[in-house]
């Protein structure tokens, strides 16, 4: 099995370095061969009214926990995007820790496809999953015709 280029600690530097406004709002709790777990801690800021996380903060952690175990796959390619996502929202998140799952189904030289689950922290069934394709831009001199 396909090795990660880069380990939890390296992912979270470059995070911190390519995107210093929210690099913060997230740990990196694993890395291995095409997966990752992504933790965010959630605070009044991220609440809807009634209480619960909103559905932009669950988007915003499934889509950061993609890119993160895209980039531990691929490497420091800053410029790999998000070209598709659909995000079912299943169950009210608990205010708190949230933690996201995010696993590559098919790794392509173009397209990185696959998936996020999102659970509040200690509870058993899912709050959230997305279906996620990322693209990956063409390495300097690489032939893509």
């Amino acid at each position: 099995m396909r090795q990660p280029a880069m380990t939890a600690a390296e992912v979270k530097d470059y995070l911190i370095e390519v995107f210093p406004q929210t690099a913060h709002l997230f740990e990196i709790d694993e890395i291995a061969p095409m997966r990752a777990r992504v933790r965010m801690l959630t605070g009044p800021e991220h609440l809807r009214p009634g209480g619960t996380v909103s559905g932009p903060t669950l988007f915003t952690l499934a889509d950061c926990a993609f890119y993160v175990v895209t980039l531990a796959m691929i490497g420091r390619v800053a410029l790999t995007v998000t070209t598709n996502c659909s995000i079912n929202f299943m169950r009210k998140p608990a205010p708190g820790a949230l933690v996201c799952e995010a696993r590559i189904l098919k790794l392509g030289k173009l397209l990185s496809v696959g998936d996020a689950t999102i659970w509040s922290e200690g509870a058993s069934e899912p709050a959230a999953h997305a279906a996620l394709t990322y693209a990956i831009p063409p390495r300097r001199g690489e032939n893509v015709g």
